[in-house]
């Protein structure tokens, strides 16, 4: 049995904010809570990819957290194995077929040494290939015992022909390893699409995979990511972690990759607000000064105040009307709401395709009522997500097993 919602949210909340500080700020001192706050604040850990980090960083000596914590290091660190290896196998064929790639994200963190192996979860490989290499990369994708899981607007997703996911809090070193083929880079905020694909791709790729052109076009990857998870309610503190460390890499011109082409990068304020709010001193105050008239007024304001909690799973009510704050026009923010009243059909296939392959989402009955009657329920009481009850339900079944 879950205890009340109201006490889960304020834990959540509570839980989240500290486990950001101690990300952000190692060596405090372990908070004085109770059975419920340990468990949530391993939902929060296992939810925010930080759990392998914590188990290195963090000293807090709560038995059942510290076997926690240690277990999803070995975990991560099992199936960052795997991946490498795949990494592997695939830059190989690639190299055989003569298809460029760019191996994105997670991928490319690893490789420039920002993370040591079992301290950042990756939940996918995720690449970028050039359309015309689209068909042929699906092929040497199936060569590799992989099937086409399902496709949409941002990416074509493969998974093992193989295996089926595994059911626990957090990561697994059994969980299969799924592939996400991109053709372009872009994010939709939330009605206009952002495409930044010519800043990642290669000038001049090469068979293979290959890395970001620079560490500013890496950036500049990770910020528009983070815009479209902070949009979409889905931002992970893992995500912010992972923007600090690598600005401690960069010189105040690599900051220049925002401002590649005619318009600024008016989206990477908000990311930058938020990882300036736990990591200080990780962004420059002139890069942020920059940005700012860029970003529209609504946003660049709200952004100064919103927490981690207020923009993730953590946040335990469904959100009606998420990233509406992220139009630039009257006419975007009436084109949102009237995508939520009446989803269009690409966004009805993408419910279809989730309650397919999402395991979060087996077995509740609310994801599969009419939007009217979702709609109807949002304006008459609060609704909780399905993602976060998912990991609260874990958190609490695995600390009753310890």
């Amino acid at each position: 049995m879950l205890p009340p919602l109201k006490t889960v949210k304020d834990g959540l909340r509570r839980t989240t904010e500290t486990l950001a500080a101690e990300l952000a700020r190692p060596g405090s001192d372990a908070p004085e809570w109770n059975e419920l706050e340990w468990r949530l604040a391993s939902a929060a850990a296992a939810a925010h990819g930080i759990s392998p980090l914590l188990s290195r960083l963090s000293p807090w000596q709560n038995l059942a957290w510290r076997r926690f914590l240690e277990d999803q290091y070995q975990h991560v660190e099992q199936r960052h194995q795997r991946i490498t290896a795949l990494l592997g196998r695939i830059d190989a064929q690639a190299r055989s077929a003569g298809i460029a790639m760019v191996a994105l994200k997670g991928s490319a963190l690893h490789a420039i040494g920002l993370y040591a192996p079992g301290e950042r979860p990756m939940a996918d490989i995720d690449l970028l290939v050039r359309e015309e290499d689209l068909q042929r990369t699906g092929e040497l994708l199936q060569s590799l015992a992989y099937v086409e899981s399902f496709t949409q607007w941002k990416h074509r997703s493969f998974k093992p022909a193989v295996g089926e996911p595994i059911m626990g809090l957090g990561e697994h070193r059994d969980t299969p390893i799924n592939i996400e083929l991109h053709t372009r880079i872009q994010e939709r905020l939330p009605i206009s699409t952002v495409d930044i694909t010519s800043r990642i791709y290669p000038r001049q790729p090469q068979p293979g995979l290959n890395p970001y052109p620079s560490t500013g076009a890496l950036m500049s990857h990770l910020l528009l990511h983070v815009a479209g998870n902070i949009c979409g309610r889905s931002l992970r503190m893992m995500h912010l972690n992972d923007i600090s460390l690598l600005a401690t890499r960069m010189s105040i011109g690599d900051w220049d990759a925002l401002w590649d082409g005619q318009v600024p990068a008016w989206w990477a304020l908000p990311p930058l607000h938020m990882v300036a709010r736990y990591y200080a001193n990780a962004v420059p105050r002139a890069v942020l000064d920059r940005l700012e008239p860029a970003c529209p007024p609504v946003l660049r304001n709200l952004s100064r105040h919103q927490t981690l909690t207020q923009l993730s799973c953590s946040a335990l009510w469904l959100s009606p009307l998420p990233g509406i704050e992220w139009s630039r026009s009257l006419g975007e923010a009436g084109r949102c709401l009237l995508n939520r009243i009446r989803p269009t059909e690409e966004a009805r296939q993408e419910r279809v395709d989730m309650l397919r392959t999402q395991l979060w989402l087996q077995g509740q009955p609310w994801v599969r009522l009419k939007q009217g009657r979702r709609i109807l329920t949002w304006l008459t009481r609060p609704v909780p997500r399905m993602d976060t009850l998912y990991v609260v339900r874990a958190a609490l079944d695995e600390f009753a097993s310890v």
